[in-house]
């Protein structure tokens, strides 16, 4: 008896859920991160709009400075649209892997899929366009890197969930 028998969906729904729950999983936990610790959450964003790193030593002059955002409040407001983009693509992610592995599947599961990598990429985005803005591929060329892969992740996510039978 082959694999595909044994399981609904197969061993390519087997994948596409485990990819699909793994997503609802990681999503979960930046918004428990962000949440749990949100005010040393607030102080990273902070510290990036703020262009802190630019002034550690040796500190390096550049024109961008000029765009340093210091007001709390807006560090705060910052990381809240992070936060709700964040929750909206959690959510949308937890019904997508529902209907996948439960419901009635693929077809029923991706719009859920859809808007929780939409909201994936637009979180991502922000984190990623606001960092070119203060200039973190500078210093915080990691910081960069992670939020390029987490770009790719969301393509090829999209494109596993979309492309079926293509």
């Amino acid at each position: 008896m082959s694999v595909d028998a044994l399981l609904p969906g197969g061993s390519t729904g087997l994948f596409l859920g485990t990819q699909a729950l793994g997503l609802s999983v990681w999503l979960t936990v930046a918004v428990l991160n962000n949440g749990q610790a949100f005010r040393s959450s607030v102080g990273a964003v902070g510290a990036t709009m703020a262009m802190a790193p630019l002034h550690q030593a040796p500190a390096i002059d550049t024109p961008l400075l000029r765009r340093a955002v210091r007001s709390p409040r807006l560090h705060q407001w910052a990381l809240l649209i992070v936060l709700a983009l964040q929750v909206v693509a959690a959510v949308a992610a937890w019904a997508g892997s529902y209907q996948l592995v439960l419901g009635d599947g693929l077809a029923a599961a991706r719009p859920w899929l859809n808007l929780a990598l939409s909201g994936f990429s637009a979180f991502v985005f922000t984190m990623l366009l606001g960092g070119l803005w203060f200039g973190y591929w500078i210093r915080q060329e990691g910081l960069q890197l992670t939020h390029l892969v987490l770009l790719v992740w969301a393509l090829l996510a999209f494109a596993l969930f979309n492309l079926q039978g293509a």
